[in-house]
């Protein structure tokens, strides 16, 4: 069974992708999907039952081994290596597109918003998370103490750690997204927080911490760096007591998620 789906965060992500997919998907699917930076594969066996054919890609050639070992019944779901900033597919390939915790990563955001304007089919969606600039300051007190003193852009940090753990050299600011997507042709359909102040304290600096201990490629890079465990999810089985996490979302989106701060953000996008 995979046991981050315990970790608020992350069942936070997986369930605004899979109930914005039932929402589009309602009454066609999709033909063709991309899940552009699958990682370990977490979200594949989930977002291929929308579509009649995905293809998962990742730039690390280790975590496509895994995801395509993990999620080896899955018939209707090809795994390659492929870079974000330079997609190898043609102009209109994808009805489409899921990314998730990707272009904080990638190093030239605005470009991985044009590839993916490139490669989505007309009328086609992509659905995408991606950690918050304007994070909670329970989440990361240290480094938003930093900000506010500082003022700085987007690539400073005091401490590489709390919203700047994962391998986050950088985090996304929502004005220089909604930005991007609109210099990439794209409509902006939805924009909305994920994971408030509670769920920002229930995960303050800890896991940051433990994913560097256990985690096969804990910094999220293109090749696999060192962990002490190197501990992967062996199936995509959502364990039992996950009710417990979907409670607290629950109650920190009734107190917390009605402002800008949080610790992630969820987007849908269209092009025209």
């Amino acid at each position: 069974m995979n046991f981050k789906f315990l970790f608020p965060t992350f069942l936070n992500r997986y369930r605004f992708v899979q109930k914005r997919l039932r929402q589009l998907a309602t009454g066609h699917g999709f033909g063709q999907g991309l899940n552009l930076g699958t990682g370990e594969g977490d979200y594949d066996r989930m977002i291929a039952s929308f579509c009649g054919h995905l293809t998962a890609c990742d730039i690390n050639a280790d975590d496509i081994a895994h995801a395509r070992l993990m999620n080896r019944g899955v018939l209707n779901v090809h795994y390659e290596t492929n870079d974000a900033l330079n997609l190898s597919y043609p102009d209109a390939s994808f009805d489409l597109l899921v990314s998730c915790e990707v272009i904080e990563h990638v190093g030239q955001p605005e470009k991985m918003i044009r590839e993916i304007a490139r490669v989505l089919r007309p009328g086609g969606f992509a659905i995408m998370t991606f950690p918050s600039h304007e994070f909670p300051f329970t989440y990361d007190p240290v480094n938003r103490f930093w900000h506010w003193v500082r003022q700085p852009d987007d690539r400073e940090y005091l401490i590489a750690q709390g919203a700047y753990a994962f391998g986050h050299e950088y985090l996304i600011g929502a004005d220089d997204f909604k930005q991007w997507v609109q210099h990439a042709g794209l409509e902006l359909v939805e924009f909305r927080p994920l994971s408030g102040y509670l769920i920002g304290l229930l995960e303050m600096y800890w896991t940051g911490v433990a994913q560097r201990i256990f985690k096969k490629n804990a910094q999220n890079v293109t090749a696999d760096t060192s962990g002490a465990l190197k501990v992967r999810p062996v199936s995509a089985k959502v364990p039992a007591l996950v009710f417990i996490t979907d409670a607290l979302l629950a109650l920190d989106r009734l107190l917390f998620t009605w402002g800008k701060y949080s610790v992630g953000k969820g987007v849908v996008l269209r092009k025209p």
